[in-house]
């Protein structure tokens, strides 16, 4: 039988031994502790997302339009960079993700106040993670710029940028990730079916119809200057996805894998969908068909990425595949609206289609096609998942075009949207910047 003392000496070698061990797990004492894998990953995804705008977004959209144009385009991506981080770092951030009532964020967290070096988001620095986000607020404004490409004044584009960012994009984003209304219902987007592609795709589509269609439009005229820059923007979207969707768990973890596995596997369906739809309907694949295919593919599965499995994700790709294809047919032929660079039919439709898509596939009584289940533990079958998914995009739907159109109107009356008819004859490079993409 040990003494009394023997009892103390190995209460306190077993505190000394107990004291080593957590020293080399930190993580197990103080749970909110920065993580360093976590940390590491989230920095390489926000490069990626980056990566997206610039140069990716703005080459694919470069080449698609005429070469009168080309410059305009990439100095309308590059310069909603600027403006959008501007107004992040004031009071974007801000609205998206400080406390404030469920349908719009409190003004605590302006001109980033709070984001220390040592603050936490999670495990990760905050200032990471309004970084993370910031990138997210660049390309969705910059995604709008399709729907009107090659006929708006360039101060027209930056100031609807910068009011569509604080009144559409940044309370959208507070209702869904900054514990707003919507996410208090349990919608699930992932990394962006409602806040960037529904948001992204109604604007543009409302830009078109007001603004209306280009000269000649239709016709060869406006058919792309160059495919090459496109595909070439089109790889680094599909590169530069992987943080957008990955990045979108905060985590280096199971979720991030399987999103990044879920993006490609979709992307890489939609492409080789309306590659051969296009194929059989029209006679010929077409360089532009597959990369929209894809970028289709993209879009649809960012709700559903980091809920979905991988046969569900190969359904979403296909889906989208088709029926963003039609879409194109549809806005563009049927309809006779000019959404220049397809941006509601790809993206929009995309992201309507992904966020219904996921409270089926999200689902783990699907055998094969199970997910991981529903985000929130009171929800428990498909029927109800989906009934806040489709209240989620009929928010987002009409809450966007009524601010859209309250903005269009406002900016129109401040600038002018769009140039006069010479001036479009004669291309926006040489009207808004003195300057020419091409010196030949």
């Amino acid at each position: 039988m040990a003494t009394p003392w023997i009892h103390r000496l190995q209460s306190k070698s077993l505190l000394f031994y107990v004291t080593i061990l957590f020293s080399f797990f930190p993580s197990l004492v103080h749970a909110s502790e920065l993580h360093g894998g976590n940390t590491a990953w989230i920095l390489t995804s926000t490069a990626l997302v980056l990566f997206m705008s610039l140069p990716g977004l703005a080459l694919f959209y470069g080449g698609l339009v005429r070469s009168k144009n080309v410059l305009s385009i990439l100095m309308q991506c590059f310069s909603i960079a600027g403006i959008v981080t501007i107004l992040w770092l004031i009071i974007g951030y801000s609205i998206a993700f400080d406390e404030g009532n469920p349908y719009f964020g409190g003004f605590g967290k302006v001109l980033f106040n709070g984001v220390t070096e040592s603050a936490l988001s999670g495990d990760i620095p905050e200032s990471l993670f309004a970084l993370f986000q910031m990138t997210f607020a660049i390309i969705t404004p910059a995604l709008i710029i399709g729907g009107f490409a090659e006929r708006t004044r360039f101060s027209a584009v930056l100031l609807f940028s910068a009011l569509w960012l604080i009144l559409v994009y940044a309370p959208v984003t507070h209702w869904v990730w900054g514990g707003g209304w919507l996410q208090e219902m349990g919608l699930m987007d992932f990394a962006g079916g409602t806040v960037v592609h529904v948001t992204a795709g109604v604007a543009a589509l409302l830009a078109a119809i007001m603004i209306g269609p280009r000269k000649k439009f239709g016709q060869s005229a406006t058919t792309p200057h160059n495919m090459t820059m496109t595909i070439t923007g089109a790889g680094m979207l599909w590169v530069g996805w992987f943080g957008f969707n990955g990045g979108s768990a905060l985590a280096a973890n199971g979720d991030a894998a399987m999103a990044m596995l879920a993006t490609h596997i979709s992307a890489a369906t939609g492409a080789i969908t309306w590659m051969f739809y296009e194929w059989i309907k029209f006679g010929k694949p077409t360089a532009l068909g597959t990369v929209t295919g894809m970028v289709a593919g993209l879009g649809t599965i960012t709700p559903a990425s980091g809920f979905v499995g991988p046969a569900g994700a190969l359904v979403i790709g296909f889906i989208a595949g088709i029926v963003c294809f039609n879409a194109v047919i549809i806005i563009k032929q049927k309809w006779k609206i000019d959404d220049s660079l397809d941006v509601f039919p790809v993206h929009g439709v995309g992201g309507i289609i992904g966020t219904l898509m996921a409270a089926v596939f999200a689902s783990t009584e699907l055998g094969i096609f199970s997910g991981q289940g529903f985000a929130k533990e009171s929800i428990t079958t498909i029927s109800e998942q989906l009934g806040v998914q489709a209240i989620g995009v009929a928010a987002t739907f009409i809450y966007t075009a009524i601010v859209s159109y309250i903005l269009f109107k406002l900016v129109g009356a401040i600038t002018g949207l769009r140039v006069d008819p010479d001036e479009e004859t004669q291309g926006i490079d040489i009207i808004d910047h003195e300057e020419r993409g091409y010196d030949l």
